[in-house]
């Protein structure tokens, strides 16, 4: 009898990028050394947990997390991983790697609100950031959001199918914020934009017969139980 079907995805460590407030995306920077310890505790934090399978996006901040946690697994070195670039984030054109306030600044004045509180107080829609995102870009970069739509969900489904065909259990998977929260909201669209989970936090879904069930978000007790780990050794 199949186990249910579990993904566990992470919120890759905070990066120099995050830190000094900058508009990652497609481009990348390395964990910071708080980053990389958080992570540790999380890997601390999941030990227990037996993963199947590990992904994690081809972005270097994803895979240095990815490592991380498997380095602290008892079994990291047997568990099968990969990297898929359907599951990096968002692309941000020419606003990569600029201050967030460029992008926040920027978006709100295209769809017509008054500032970023505005925006979201209104609730806007991934397709209408996606769309404004397109219009700010000057190199033309950026995705359409039947684009981003597509990739996100593709990789994340086929992923979770290939589980599921193989006899179920947990995978671990090291994703991006706005990657992770906008898959969210294809599997119940009433959510609002989850703008702020925070680095290393678990997401987890239970996928059963081609569907998605949403069980925890921005979950960061595994930081929390790896850090008391850490400090009775």
């Amino acid at each position: 009898m199949n186990e249910p079907t579990t993904l566990y995805i992470i919120r890759h460590g905070k990066t120099m990028f995050n830190t000094i407030g900058r508009t990652q995306g497609w481009s990348d920077t390395p964990l910071t050394k708080e980053g990389e310890k958080t992570i540790h505790y999380l890997g601390l934090g999941l030990q227990e947990t037996n993963f199947k399978e590990a992904y994690s996006s081809d972005s270097g901040r994803a895979m240095q997390t990815a490592r991380i946690i498997l380095q602290e697994h008892p079994n990291g070195a047997d568990i099968p991983y990969a990297t898929d670039s359907r599951i990096r984030e968002w692309c941000f054109g020419s606003l990569d790697g600029g201050y967030d306030g460029e992008l926040w600044g920027v978006v709100p004045r295209i769809l017509a609100f008054k500032n970023y509180d505005d925006m979201m107080t209104n609730r806007i829609s991934y397709k209408d950031l996606a769309d404004a995102i397109i219009a700010a870009d000057t190199a033309n970069w950026a995705e359409p959001y039947e684009k981003i739509r597509e990739r996100v969900w593709s990789g994340f489904e086929d992923i979770a199918h290939y589980r599921e065909k193989n006899g179920g259990g947990n995978v671990m998977i090291v994703s991006h914020g706005l990657t992770i929260s906008f898959l969210m909201s294809l599997i119940d669209n009433s959510l609002p934009m989850q703008i702020g989970l925070e680095n290393g936090s678990v997401t987890k879904l239970i996928y059963e017969n081609g569907k998605f069930t949403i069980d925890t978000v921005n979950d960061t007790h595994y930081i929390e139980n790896g850090r008391e780990i850490a400090s009775n050794n």
